[in-house]
């Protein structure tokens, strides 16, 4: 079997599993099964913390001394939303010419049988391991991301166990496969504002405390300030107020409570830490009584470009042909918790449908992407 075909079941036989975050859905069982053929040495990694959902994830590594290349991922998809708009089973991984459809086929399960694939291939072909490859697999990235790569990363320190690279193979590419290499991804906050008042009549405004103007003031301070006019990696910081919530089903009464829900993507002239603090006094200066509850979901990063992207950008270019664009656009993904472990960057299928119905990817593009992890594969073990 070609490698191209090997790629392609291992992505359909990923897919026709319901791996809806946070439960792994058989997947781990399949890649197992691929992996400890070829040597790997296969450690299931469940955990757990007291609000948040349980999560099964696998570390696998295979080879011995020199350099250590990982590859990290996810096995975990979001919800199908209504089935009724999809034109296939979104779990049945069928292929319509020449695309293959379903939940993950993007995002990314597709990548993750590239890896394994390449990996089995340089084996092959060098008859046995060019150094240490490893695989890093979670089934929590795609919800609150706790016991996920974070808790696995802690459990490789206590190990020793560390990588000196890694290549996450998130949906990077924007319009063509090799277009796009993320080299860093700003942070993200997370904050509710409640306003406290006291709930009245509207006929006895005196004898309430209507808690909205000062909501309205504090949003209007939060959302006039220009955090700032991105630099030569980041695009601008932004901050959008995303609700603002009464819960008022009267008309005749003042209520006693308001709050807003905001979202701050920042690039690193930030930090978590200062942000909360500037929205903490922005809100003491303008919401009265109030409480506020902040939450990071990560901070910004930049692995600077170097030898890692030269290497991605070359093995891309020598399958491809294409030069890639380094890039931090986009949402968060685990290689911000993987940057303190060691140099990260991603790259991986276009991602034009990822969370969408009709989640797709070419065949042509895993057979392609599957060279690309290959020859970056080779590239970075070559003596």
């Amino acid at each position: 079997m070609t490698a191209a075909a090997e790629a392609l079941d291992l992505a359909r036989a990923l897919i026709r599993c319901p791996s809806v975050t946070p439960d792994e859905g058989g997947t781990l069982g399949v890649l197992e099964s691929a992996l400890k053929p070829l040597g790997f040495d296969c450690h299931r990694l469940p955990f757990s913390t007291a609000g948040t959902p349980d999560v099964d994830n696998l570390y696998a590594r295979a080879g011995s001394g020199g350099k250590h290349l990982c590859f990290a991922g996810h096995v975990d998809v979001v919800p199908v939303g209504d089935r009724r708009g999809w034109t296939v089973d979104p779990f049945a991984a069928e292929i319509v010419d020449g695309v293959l459809y379903g939940r993950g086929a993007a995002d990314m399960k597709s990548a993750i049988a590239a890896m394994v694939t390449a990996m089995a291939q340089v084996r092959a072909a060098r008859g046995g391991w060019p150094g240490r490859l490893s695989l890093l697999l979670t089934g929590d990235e795609e919800g609150p991301a706790i016991n996920g790569t974070t808790r696995m990363l802690d459990w490789m320190e206590a190990k020793g166990e560390r990588a000196d690279v890694c290549v996450v193979g998130e949906p990077t590419c924007q319009k063509r496969l090799g277009d796009m290499i993320k080299i860093g991804r700003r942070g993200s906050l997370n904050a509710v504002v409640t306003v406290k008042g006291a709930q009245g009549h509207v006929a006895y405004p005196h004898l309430a405390d209507n808690p909205i103007p000062r909501l309205i003031e504090t949003a209007r301070a939060l959302d006039g300030r220009v955090l700032d006019e991105g630099n030569a990696w980041f695009q601008p910081s932004n901050l959008e107020i995303t609700s603002i919530d009464v819960g008022n089903p009267a008309t005749n009464l003042i209520p006693g409570l308001a709050s807003l829900r905001l979202n701050i993507r920042f690039n690193d002239r930030h930090s978590g830490a200062a942000l909360s603090r500037w929205i903490a006094e922005t809100c003491a200066q303008h919401a009265g009584a109030h409480e506020l509850d902040i939450a990071i979901s990560g901070e910004s990063f930049l692995t600077q470009p170097g030898a890692l992207s030269d290497l991605v950008a070359s093995a891309i270019r020598k399958v491809t042909g294409i030069a890639a664009e380094l890039s931090t656009t986009g949402g968060t993904s685990d290689a911000r918790f993987i940057r303190r472990h060691c140099p990260v960057v991603e790259f991986g299928l276009v991602g034009q449908t990822m969370h969408k119905v009709d989640e797709r990817c070419a065949v042509e593009d895993i057979a392609a992407l599957t060279r690309i992890y290959r020859t970056l594969i080779e590239d970075y073990f070559a003596p």
